[in-house]
């Protein structure tokens, strides 16, 4: 069913070109004798065919077309206008400003029913392009959402991986992911960004899948030496995915190289100082820690919040960056939401 716009100030006109319309079938024919009234109607509403009269108080057919054109989504709708024989200047004018075909009065029945057919033609063709381009957008998009998907759960499992090796726990992975996010938020990042440190942030020790068991699960303090080999886990993820063409993978490789590093330059590896740090290795810094600190495993028990806040304070702009750190505190809410939804099994002390 068309929609048929109806623009003449003369109701005999309009009852002529609503019976003319109606010959064509399957179309609904929308009158106005006021072309303002009309225009309001069409800021709601979009007609598939406009008919306008040129003649007309308050506003002539040429500032309509102008006015009408200006709307947003109207610029492809097929516009007629009803002009005289003499008036060649007004037409002219009226293709310059938006208009795709003209009746001539008297209106012959013949060539009005043509020229109507046609343009509703062309919008039917618009109309079909538009929806065919939804469809393939939607196919696209459905396409994207479901490679991203697997992309999202082959980064948890390689980030578990890690884990599996280590005293973590996957509730781990998840808390301080949502805490990384949850500072990006208190920092006003764009939210694109919030959303990728998000899905980043568990890949921040994946390079421990390199560290030999004898120094990684040592239950006691490691020595300088295998220390140093410990230190190597930031180098071996930032290599094992920064090749990648993913923007959360290579995301992940900036976090798994920067987030040992201090605000003060005293980290590792590259002891790179304040800004020179990239903001979501600032970020990450704090969220791990925070969440060690208030995590309970097999060698220590869980600090209390007061205590670990009490940490993140007395190491502002020494380990971390202070406005990391003001963002946490300031999403607090969040972060109690967090330490609930993603609690650890319980573990027992040993």
């Amino acid at each position: 069913m068309h929609t048929v716009l109806i623009i003449d100030d003369s109701d005999i006109n309009l009852t002529l070109i609503k019976a003319l319309v109606m010959k064509l079938g399957e179309c609904e024919a929308v009158l106005f004798a006021n072309p303002l009234k009309a225009l309001e109607w069409c800021r709601s509403n979009v007609p598939d065919l406009v008919i306008v009269d040129y003649m007309m108080p308050d506003m002539d057919g040429l500032k309509f077309i102008s006015a009408f054109r200006a709307l947003h989504g109207r610029d492809e709708v097929p516009i007629l206008m009803v002009t005289a024989n003499d008036q060649k200047d007004v037409r002219y004018e009226a293709l310059l400003g938006g208009a795709n075909d003209f009746l001539t009065k008297p209106i012959d029945r013949i060539e009005f029913s043509a020229r109507a057919r046609n343009m509703l033609s062309l919008r039917t063709g618009q109309k079909f392009l538009a929806d065919r381009a939804q469809h393939l957008a939607s196919l696209v998009d459905e396409q994207t959402r479901e490679i991203r998907d697997r992309e999202k759960e082959l980064i948890f499992r390689m980030s578990r991986a890690a884990e599996f090796r280590d005293p973590e726990t996957g509730a781990h992975i998840q808390r301080m992911a949502h805490y990384s996010q949850a500072i990006a938020i208190g920092l006003g990042l764009e939210r694109a960004a919030q959303q990728l440190i998000l899905e980043a942030a568990p890949m921040h020790d994946v390079g421990k899948i390199g560290i030999p068991d004898y120094i990684l699960l040592k239950p006691g303090k490691l020595t300088v030496e295998e220390f140093e080999v410990m230190k190597g886990h930031a180098r071996l993820g930032y290599e094992l995915l920064k090749d990648s063409r993913s923007d959360i993978l290579r995301a992940g490789a900036q976090i798994a190289l920067t987030h040992h590093e201090k605000y003060d330059g005293t980290g590792y590896p590259r002891h790179l100082k304040g800004n020179d740090i990239p903001v979501f290795g600032r970020i990450v810094a704090v969220a791990d820690v925070f969440d060690a600190l208030t995590s309970e495993r097999p060698y220590k028990k869980a600090w209390s919040l007061e205590d670990a806040c009490r940490f993140l304070e007395d190491g502002r702009g020494k380990h971390f960056d202070p406005l990391c750190v003001e963002a946490l505190l300031a999403e607090w809410n969040r972060v109690l939401d967090i330490r609930q939804r993603f609690q650890d099994e319980v573990v027992p002390m040993v």
